[in-house]
């Protein structure tokens, strides 16, 4: 998951209307970089008058001169600055819902003791039966260890729980998944395998987030081996899957084939290894993954042993050098490192009708102004530009896919339909340099992806359950 700036804060002021105009207020605000989005009348008065000010800044840093500056106004006093997202978080963002009311004795005796019993062992003879008869087809933990959060990196598990919060209800507005965070206070690789395998009876489907590489990478394949539910690393596949969206729909506009490009993904993390496999499971051939020791290629040796098995599936012509060597000629910059290692330069020397996806965040590795003289489709991660590829629009839809299709796992079948799923929200008519992929909150997104992952579930045999709606398959 990833970050971007700005921020909104609430100022409480105390007007003198005989010594200050709100206009006056609304300038200087205007002036320190703030934007009045929202006014509430907190106390009216014939000469004083209390107001609430709700104001964006696109730079937080900001908030502190911008406080200052109001201050010194005369005829306001300043009563109190408060975050807007502060607010939103006091006592967290998502809370637990009884989904059948206890008024009586006899509701209790059904929901708890003694009938509940006869649930227990029927349970206890089917244990399957916990599907039907828990909440555990419609739940999934969101597991994070708080050691790659956003872009602030290893900040721990309590400081991690704002961002798990955050994930577990857009499982829930988006697709109706009823998600939990759970963030662990260890970065031991075994011991998060054993506390994850734990917990999994509860849920139907595992989410891991924000877990750092390399340990990542063993995690999910060890508990994808261990478990019969879903276990799906976001960081590394949602990405991939968006990616692989947009990148289809972007080829579409530049006339090529996903076989015949030379693609550069820049960044060797998680993220950069899901989506080169991603892109190689598409169909594309030549891909160099780089980082900022340069090309990775099969002649040298690494101690990441991640590394090494990436050399050996891409660079097929073993080219050397760093990012501006080995970028000339390509078809597609796919960057998922830091700000600013791509130059216009660079770009120009690509082939003809370049695709850059610049990922990095809060900025971008190169910036659309500079990007723009040269490059034919341009993406970012951002939702301040055109193109934002957000994993939001594929881990609610592929878990709300393999959870209805009681999935015993989210293999390359699945996410492939759902890349392609995605990109086809994405009509012939509508497709231009500006949109390849399609918003966060267009409807049609989660049905379309939970529509293809069922079918691919179905196919490649790990659906234990044919949903009603795909009963009359053929």
């Amino acid at each position: 998951m990833r970050l971007e700036g700005g921020t909104s804060v609430t100022l409480r002021v105390e007007m003198d209307k005989e010594r200050v105009t709100f206009g006056e207020l609304v300038s200087v605000i205007g002036q320190q970089g703030g934007d009045i989005v929202a006014i509430d009348v907190i106390q009216p008065g014939r000469r004083k008058e209390v107001r609430d000010l709700s104001v964006t800044v696109i730079d937080p840093s900001v908030v502190a001169s911008l406080s200052a500056a109001v201050q010194a106004m005369k005829g306001i006093h300043l009563v109190n600055v408060s975050d807007r997202t502060f607010l939103l978080h006091l006592g967290g963002k998502i809370q637990v819902h009884s989904k059948v009311p206890i008024k009586n004795r006899d509701d209790l005796s059904r929901v708890y003791t003694p009938g509940v019993a006869k649930v227990c062992m029927a349970i206890h003879e089917d244990i399957s039966k916990a599907f039907s008869l828990t909440i555990r087809r419609n739940t999934v933990a969101v597991v994070s260890d708080g050691t790659a959060v956003l872009g602030l990196g290893d900040i721990g598990p309590h400081a991690a729980m704002p961002v798990m919060e955050g994930k577990a209800m857009l499982f829930k507005e988006l697709a109706g998944v009823d998600a939990f965070p759970i963030c662990l206070d260890t970065q031991d690789t075994e011991e998060i395998i054993r506390i994850v395998k734990a917990i999994a009876p509860t849920f139907g489907g595992i989410n891991l987030e924000d877990i750092s590489s390399p340990r990542c990478f063993e995690i999910e394949r060890r508990l994808k081996e261990q478990l019969d539910i879903p276990v799906f690393h976001d960081d590394q596949h949602g990405t991939a899957v968006v990616l692989l969206a947009g990148l289809i729909n972007a080829l579409k506009i530049v006339n090529k084939r996903m076989n015949e490009i030379k693609v550069i993904v820049c960044g060797i993390g998680a993220a950069g290894v899901a989506c080169s496999r991603m892109l190689l499971t598409a169909g594309v051939t030549n891909l160099i993954g780089v980082d900022k020791e340069g090309a990775i290629h099969r002649e040298l040796s690494y101690t990441n042993e991640v590394w090494n098995e990436y050399a050996r599936m891409t660079n097929p012509h073993i080219e050397k050098g760093p990012l501006s060597e080995v970028i000339r000629g390509a078809d597609v910059f796919i960057g998922l490192s830091r700000p600013k290692v791509l130059a216009g330069e660079d770009v120009r020397l690509m082939n003809r009708d370049p695709i850059v996806f610049a990922m990095a965040n809060p900025d971008p590795e190169i910036s659309p102004d500079e990007a723009g003289p040269y490059v034919r489709v341009y993406a970012t991660g951002r939702s301040d530009y055109p193109n934002q590829l957000n994993n939001v629009l594929a881990f609610p839809g592929i878990f709300r896919g393999a959870l209805d299709a009681r999935a015993s796992t989210i293999n390359e079948e699945m996410k492939l339909a759902a890349a392609q799923a995605i990109a086809s929200i994405v009509t012939d008519e509508e497709l231009n340099e500006e949109y390849i992929i399609p918003g966060v909150f267009n409807d049609k997104v989660v049905p379309a992806v939970r529509k293809a992952v069922i079918r691919e579930a179905i196919h490649s045999g790990v659906a234990r359950k044919i949903p009603s709606d795909f009963r009359n398959m053929d």
